[in-house]
């Protein structure tokens, strides 16, 4: 069966056949990239996927990662301004976003990030001071991601964040932060202590401040009650008395009535023989009836006539003589 020639012939040419099918077919995972080159020159790129390459002619390079990924890098050293050396080391957050510029555009890109890393965090730094340095780590963080990613972008790679892991100064530099952390932190308490101290002294001012102040109103209170009091009973006693006073006048006899009485009085006197004539004041709006009453007089014989005040005065006045 196998001594045909032919047949060998066919069965080898088979298996080649299927085993250049079997090389020709590329499977690609998700997140993964492959580079193909035809002939030592770039062909084209392999997404996620299944893919047919020519066996023999086309070299696949093996699958690279586009998943966001970390490089730790050891610790360098770094001079600040103020001439002291630290040991920092970096965390770089890194995504490889073209895989032909990472195939071709620079040899170990790792190592490149690295070095360009160290390089740039030695400039940032030597423009800083220790304390600034200490204090100014997102300042830090955010220009050395932005000089990375610039520089990297010819190299395919995204760099996504930049964080400064540890910043460790020399020994002597660790003891005299420590003092001085101590120090403020007995200055602190000295203040916290003497504020302490004075707001107390300040409450209890202000609580004796109210206490006589309270004290001060209670008696200015007191007395203006009393003054209240007081004057109340004094209204209470006017108005009294103003009504005594009206019951009394409303008592008293009218104008009218005393004029009538006047009147009548002066009759009697007129009907007798009296040579005097006395006539109240009142009387003087009726002038015309003195006078006849006088003419008249004057006809019997001799008649004096005297004016006498009001009846508010208590006596009356004595009149001139009327002539014969």
């Amino acid at each position: 069966m196998f001594d045909d020639p032919i047949l060998i012939v066919l069965i080898v040419v088979g298996v080649l056949a299927i085993i250049s099918l079997i090389m020709s077919i590329k499977l690609v995972r998700q997140c993964d990239a492959k580079i193909v080159e035809r002939l030592g020159k770039y062909h084209k790129t392999l997404e996620t996927g299944v893919h047919m390459v020519l066996p023999f002619f086309d070299r696949v390079s093996p699958a690279i990662c586009l998943k966001e990924k970390v490089a730790d890098f050891p610790p360098q050293p770094i001079i600040t301004k103020d001439n002291v050396t630290m040991q920092i080391d970096t965390v770089v957050y890194y995504q490889i976003t073209d895989p032909k510029l990472y195939t071709y555009g620079v040899e170990k890109p790792i190592s490149a990030i690295e070095n360009l890393t160290a390089t740039t965090l030695r400039n940032i730094i030597g423009e800083l001071e220790l304390d600034d340095t200490l204090t100014s780590r997102d300042t830090v963080n955010t220009k050395m991601r932005q000089i990375l990613d610039e520089a990297t972008d010819p190299w395919g790679i995204k760099i996504n964040r930049v964080e400064l892991k540890n910043i460790d100064p020399p020994k002597a530099i660790r003891e005299a932060m420590e003092k001085q952390m101590r120090a403020e932190r007995e200055r602190r308490e000295t203040i916290l202590l003497a504020e302490g101290e004075k707001r107390s002294k300040i409450l209890k001012a202000e609580g004796e401040k109210e206490s006589k102040i309270l004290v001060a109103e209670a008696e200015k209170q007191a007395i203006i009650l009393q003054a209240e009091a007081e004057r109340e009973a004094l209204i209470a006693q006017a108005e009294g008395q103003s009504r005594a006073i009206r019951k009394i006048v409303e008592s008293a006899p009218s104008p009218e009535y005393l004029t009538l009485q006047g009147y009548e009085a002066l009759k009697v006197l007129a009907n007798g023989n009296s040579t005097k004539l006395i006539v109240p004041s009142e009387l003087q709006n009726v002038a015309s009836l003195c006078a006849s009453v006088k003419e008249s007089l004057n006809l019997n014989g001799e008649v004096t006539a005297t004016k006498i005040p009001s009846a508010s005065k208590s006596t009356p006045s004595k009149a001139t003589p009327a002539k014969k």
